[in-house]
């Protein structure tokens, strides 16, 4: 029953998480896309002002990208811990349960690094609008920043 438990974990539970953290960096990347393409720099009367309003939820972004992989990473350890544990109990084991506890064990690792992926270049993509946005106000004021 335990091993039952840990293969749904590793499925539903890691895999799933992955899977709704990439919806959440797509909802926040297509929320801050719209709120560029809407904004008017001019409104701002200040440079920190309006990168505060830019860069806001780029961070939740940034932490999906950088910690996707280590999720993934988690669940190709439990399925291999998994698959190792049901070879102990099963001396008798072929090898196309092995085969099948590992490819769970890499399925999650490719899931992570696809959201990580994911994420990576949708934050890249905001970060340069943001800078674009922040030298366009900085033209149109006539203002220079270190």
């Amino acid at each position: 029953m335990s091993a039952n438990w840990l293969s749904g974990l590793i499925d539903y539970g890691i895999i799933g998480l992955l899977l709704v953290l990439s919806v959440l960096v797509v909802a926040v990347s297509l929320e801050r896309y719209a709120l560029y393409r809407k904004l008017s720099i001019a409104a701002f009367e200040d440079i920190k002002s309006l990168e505060l309003t830019l860069t806001r939820k780029l961070s939740v972004i940034a932490s999906v990208g950088s910690n996707a992989p280590y999720l993934g990473l988690l669940g190709t350890v439990l399925g291999i811990m998994l698959t190792f544990n049901n070879m102990g109990k099963d001396a008798a084991m072929d090898t196309g349960r092995i085969m099948t506890g590992l490819a769970l064990a890499l399925k999650a690792t490719a899931v992570g690094l696809v959201v990580a992926l994911l994420a990576v270049v949708l934050y890249n993509a905001l970060l340069r609008k943001v800078k674009v946005l922040m030298l366009e106000w900085e033209i149109a004021n006539g203002r220079k920043t270190l």
